[in-house]
C-alpha cells in the first residue's frame, strides 16, 4: 500500500465511513427505543415480542435488508434505500437490545421492587425511575458489544444501494485493480471506529 493510493483512496472511503457511522447510530438508537417495549413484553410473555425477537434473531440481516427493499414493493410499500437500510438495522438491533435490557432488568432486587410498590408507584413509574437505571449500568458493555457489532453488520446495506464504507472499498478496489490495499485501507477505518466507539464507552463509565 503506498502513500499515493492512500492519498487518493482515503478521502471518499472516509465520506463513506460518515454514511456508515450514520446508518449505525440511527439503528442503534432506534434499537435501544424499541428494545425497551420489547423487553417488558417478552418478560409479561406477549406472544407478539416473543415472535418478533424471534424472527429478528433468527433471519440473517441480509435476507431482512432484501426483504424490505424487495419485497415491500410488492405489497404497495415501496421505502427509499437510506429508510429501508436504516430502519431495518434498527429493527434487527432492538431484538438484540431487549434481550440485552430483559437480562439487566433481572438484576433488579426484588425487594426494591416491593418497596416501590408500597409507595404508590405505577409500573410506568417503576420502569422509568428504577428498572430502567439499574438495567442500564449493569447493561453498558453488552450494549456497547451490541453497538460495535451493529457497526461492522452496517456493511451489508450495501445490498440495498447505499454508499457506505465495505461498498466504496469494493468500488475503489475495481477501479483500481488493488482489492488488497482496498480492503485493508477499509478494514483498517472500521478498526479505528470501533477503538473510538470503545474508548469513548471507557471514558462515560469512568
Amino acid at each position: 500500500m503506498t502513500l499515493d493510493f492512500i492519498a487518493e483512496a482515503l478521502p471518499p472511503m472516509l465520506w463513506a465511513a460518515g454514511n456508515t457511522v450514520w446508518i449505525s447510530a440511527v439503528g442503534i438508537a432506534l434499537g435501544l427505543v424499541l428494545g425497551v417495549p420489547i423487553a417488558v413484553g417478552c418478560e409479561a410473555r406477549r406472544a407478539w415480542a416473543l415472535t418478533y425477537v424471534s424472527f429478528f434473531r433468527g433471519v440473517p440481516l441480509l435476507i431482512q435488508l432484501m426483504l424490505a427493499y424487495y419485497a415491500l414493493p410488492f405489497l404497495g410499500i415501496d421505502l427509499p434505500a437510506w429508510f429501508a437500510a436504516t430502519a431495518t438495522l434498527g429493527l434487527c438491533c432492538a431484538a438484540y437490545m431487549a434481550e440485552i435490557i430483559r437480562g439487566g432488568f433481572a438484576l433488579v432486587q426484588k425487594g426494591g421492587l416491593e418497596a416501590a410498590r408500597l409507595l404508590g408507584l405505577t409500573p410506568r413509574q417503576i420502569l422509568l425511575r428504577i428498572r430502567l437505571p439499574i438495567a442500564i449500568q449493569a447493561m453498558r458493555p453488552a450494549v456497547i458489544n451490541e453497538a460495535i457489532l451493529i457497526v461492522k453488520a452496517s456493511s451489508l446495506v450495501s445490498v440495498v444501494g447505499i454508499l457506505e464504507l465495505t461498498r466504496s472499498s469494493q468500488a475503489i478496489a475495481s477501479s483500481t485493480f488493488e482489492p488488497l490495499p482496498a480492503y485493508a485501507l477499509c478494514g483498517a477505518i472500521y478498526l479505528a471506529m470501533n477503538l473510538l466507539l470503545t474508548l469513548l464507552a471507557r471514558g462515560k463509565a469512568a
